[in-house]
């Protein structure tokens, strides 16, 4: 019997305004690359196809999709049909995500939950840095806060549950990974992620008025280190807006480091 995670999608209406399209029922890269290649195929032609003219967002998430309408409409079953057929037509992402190379501080205060991490897997804070930083992640979906990247590719060895009595002021900046999933916090709140180090990128900024997140679902992201000065100094510069976003993309064949 075929399963969910494995080939057919399902179509569910999410009141009488959006329908949402399930491709799976696990968290898994090629999953993902269906559900962004239906998003972009959805988003290039909103504005030409009459059908999708009452679409008002197209919002992916790690295993489905939801496409919100007017539910004046008269053409919402047409509507899902279509997503449907574009759905079981196996669309995948057919863009190469950004790579973006970001820099970290592991700094004992910018990292309270390394040494917990660390003696939980039979490592040393060196080990538990290292394995981050040879693993690159892969960003499926932004949420929770404005500009949080939901980032899978976490080694299975630094899994690590969430906080049993979650912070109530988490650092803006911070790296965090719970699960088997990897995030930064780009705004002071509460939370219950383990706290491995700060980067000094700002990962949603009001002046990028086109996009003010600075990752995307597809994109990819690998860590380097640096030390407190190199911390401070690019805090500065990106504080200052001197400091464009740019800078951290990865060329072809550019090894990911300081």
């Amino acid at each position: 019997m075929e399963t969910l995670n494995q080939q057919v999608p399902r179509l569910l209406a999410l009141g009488d305004g959006a329908w949402t399209l399930e491709f799976g029922n696990e968290i898994s890269a090629s999953i993902n690359a269906r559900v962004t290649g239906l998003a972009d195929r959805v988003n290039r032609v909103r504005h030409e196809l009459p059908l999708l003219a009452s679409v008002t967002d197209v919002v992916p998430t790690y295993r489905s999709l939801t496409v919100h309408f007017d539910p004046s409409d008269s053409h919402a079953d047409e509507l899902g049909a279509w997503l449907l057929a574009l759905g079981r037509a196996g669309h995948t992402d057919e863009r190469k995500g950004r790579q973006w190379c970001l820099p970290v501080c592991f700094d004992e205060d910018f990292a309270p939950d390394l040494p917990t991490l660390a003696a939980a897997k039979e490592l040393t804070a060196d080990q538990v840095i290292e394995r981050l930083l040879a693993a690159e992640f892969r960003v499926y979906l932004i949420g929770f806060l404005p500009g949080f990247p939901y980032m899978g590719g976490l080694p299975a060895e630094l899994s690590m549950p969430r906080l049993a009595s979650p912070r109530q002021r988490v650092p803006k900046n911070s790296l965090a990974v719970a699960g088997e999933m990897c995030s930064v916090y780009p705004w002071e709140s509460p939370g219950g992620w383990n706290l491995l180090g700060r980067t000094p990128v700002q990962l949603f900024d009001l002046q990028h008025a086109e996009q003010p997140a600075m990752l995307a679902a597809g994109d990819r992201v690998r860590w380097y280190a640096i030390q407190r000065d190199e911390y401070e100094r690019l805090l500065a510069l990106s504080q200052s807006s001197g400091l464009p976003r740019e800078t951290f993309l990865q060329q072809e064949d550019v090894t990911c480091q300081a």
